[in-house]
């Protein structure tokens, strides 16, 4: 299982180090061996997919493999662009995932009662309590880039787009733990806290969007439930 790793700590050849300025150093970086704070990504490809870059030096001489790559894999716009507003009501989906989520009365920016500033959040992957909402990401519970190497790249635009805003795959929670998750599924991550809840809800998905989990991720899922229940 990868999990952030911060501070000295024994890696393997491939593992790529993503820094907070959001550079994916792969062992052929100069840098590689002077990064001691990272984020660990088992492959470059999950790297880049969770929003990464090549360090400079390594981005011209890949240039040509990396857009090849990118037209042939996972791209967030083929998820819809941002936040849906389905209904129309300018509460967008992230909006409507706040609201539903607050266990108090949100406030909203302006009268208008679109975009939620404050509310009453307890994060599912800390039991922390938060009240301002420029602190909280939503997160998708499933990745849409895992997603999509799962299934999710032969559906059709409409049904990657309901599944990029169902509520049911949003979760509100600390910006910082989102962005440590990345693409990554819950054999390579886990929150903090309430990882039977977070599982759990993964499981669901993946079997509500018929989502092809490979037999390595399956089984380790299904033993964690298992060990959950006893």
């Amino acid at each position: 299982m990868l999990i952030l790793v911060i501070g000295f700590a024994p890696v393997t050849a491939e593992t790529i180090k993503k820094t907070s300025s959001g550079i994916c150093h792969p062992p052929e970086s100069s840098y590689y061996d002077r990064i001691e704070k990272f984020h660990g990504f088992d492959s470059l490809e999950t790297c880049l997919a969770s929003g990464g870059r090549l360090p400079k030096q390594l981005a011209s001489n890949n240039a040509p493999k990396l857009n090849k790559h990118r037209a042939d894999s996972y791209r967030r716009s083929a998820f819809g662009h941002g936040w849906d507003d389905a209904d129309g009501d300018c509460q967008n989906s992230r909006a409507e995932a706040l609201i539903a989520s607050s266990s108090t009365p949100v406030r909203f920016a302006t009268d208008k009662s679109c975009r939620v500033v404050t509310g009453r959040w307890i994060s599912p992957f800390t039991g922390n309590l938060i009240q301002n909402s420029s602190e909280i990401d939503i997160d998708h519970v499933v990745p849409l880039a895992w997603a999509w190497e799962r299934g999710a790249s032969n559906w059709s635009d409409a049904r990657r787009e309901r599944f990029a805003n169902d509520e049911r795959n949003l979760w509100p929670v600390e910006a910082s733990l989102n962005r440590s998750k990345g693409a990554r599924g819950p054999n390579e991550w886990l929150p903090p806290s309430g990882a039977c809840s977070y599982v759990a809800r993964f499981h669901r998905l993946t079997k509500i969007y018929k989502l092809k989990v490979r037999p390595k991720e399956a089984t380790w899922i299904g033993a964690f439930i298992d060990e959950c229940r006893s």
